[in-house]
């Protein structure tokens, strides 16, 4: 999913930097700016909705709120955009955890209620959230949910 998600990116980096540089057409450090803003635009429109971890690390490295994206750093842009990264995939797990726990509630209070407390509802449960997952189609609502988290 990861090459699918960047191929447009890695296809820009291969046009305007590895290319030019193995013909010999530029240097290395032109090759790495080349290579460079591809991979930056590519943070930056991820994180256009919440630019709160971006300011957060400007703040840490004393620099001055930016205005544009030219003026953060990549230092900067990176950790910002893998902490947004983490932030949408912890969100992502919530959003598969609360009908899970809600199937473990259920299974426990009906387990109790029939007097069947040594029996761990887990081992009940499992069964039912695997059903669950499959007959929602719970790969696919995932991948969609990953894709509509990166592809905007």
């Amino acid at each position: 999913m990861t090459i699918f998600v960047m191929w447009p990116t890695f296809s820009k980096i291969y046009e305007k930097s590895y290319k030019p540089l193995s013909d010999g057409q530029i240097g290395l450090e032109q090759a790495y700016k080349e290579a460079e803003a591809p991979l930056r635009t590519f943070m930056y429109v991820q994180m256009q909705d919440d630019t709160s971890y971006i300011v957060t690390f400007m703040n840490m490295a004393n620099l001055e709120k930016p205005n544009t994206m030219d003026d953060v750093p990549t230092y900067v842009l990176i950790p910002a955009y893998i902490l947004h990264e983490l932030k949408v995939a912890f969100v992502i797990g919530i959003f598969l955890y609360i009908p899970f726990i809600i199937i473990d509630m259920v299974v426990a209070s009906i387990l109790m209620a029939m007097g069947m407390m040594m029996l761990p509802p887990v081992q009940i449960s499992m069964p039912f959230k695997l059903i669950l997952f499959v007959l929602v189609d719970g790969w696919g609502l995932l991948t969609q949910q990953l894709f509509n988290s990166v592809l905007k």
